[in-house]
């Protein structure tokens, strides 16, 4: 018997031996491949207002649309002629969200008390939303909104398209707005 636990304990420390030596390096490394861009999305995309902007308290189901001739993005609702306009130069920041959600008939056969309830808890569906962080300097309101929108490819070659109109650039996930250089110094009115 302590032969047999002597060799065990030669085997595991043997293994961590093996385990603890240097990985071969390649001689040269492999080129860094550049980020695939995504095709140029639809300008109208159908969408569903979340919330976020001053005034506009309610969900709302339309159209979000690159108003290029006006340099603005523009939602419209379809039941009622409500309007939501956000100036590209207004958008600091804007990334694809994805959130799980349980839609409201798992929500409802989950509350059913039958066996058959139990999958119930296991049912959620992927929900993609357009979020932005938005500055506008013309009526000094600051905010987060998000849209709703159908899919993962809508969503990234819409996203991509606003970023090239509104002069963003990526950092990781998300499209920033970089702050213009303040090269001009202050002048001394004392």
């Amino acid at each position: 018997m302590k032969i047999i636990s002597a060799l065990l304990l030669l085997g595991a420390l043997l293994t961590g031996v093996y385990a603890q030596r240097p990985r071969a390096m390649d001689p040269q490394p492999a080129a860094q491949a550049p980020a695939v861009k995504p095709a140029p999305g639809p300008k109208t995309v159908k969408a569903k207002y979340e919330g976020g902007i001053f005034g506009y308290t309610k969900t709302m189901e339309g159209t979000l649309t690159l108003d290029d001739d006006n340099n603005r993005l523009f939602f419209k609702d379809k039941k009622t002629p409500k309007e939501i306009s956000i100036p590209y130069a207004a958008i600091m920041s804007a990334f694809a969200d994805t959130q799980k959600r349980r839609p409201t008939a798992a929500t409802v056969a989950s509350q059913v008390p039958l066996i058959y309830a139990l999958p119930a808890h296991f049912i959620k569906t992927k929900v993609r939303y357009l979020t932005m962080q938005y500055n506008d300097p013309d009526s000094k309101v600051t905010g987060c909104t998000s849209f709703k929108l159908e899919n993962k490819e809508i969503l990234a070659t819409f996203l991509a398209t606003l970023a090239d109109r509104a002069d963003m650039t990526t950092r990781g996930d998300i499209y920033v707005k970089r702050k213009p250089d303040d090269t001009s110094k202050a002048s001394p009115n004392k």
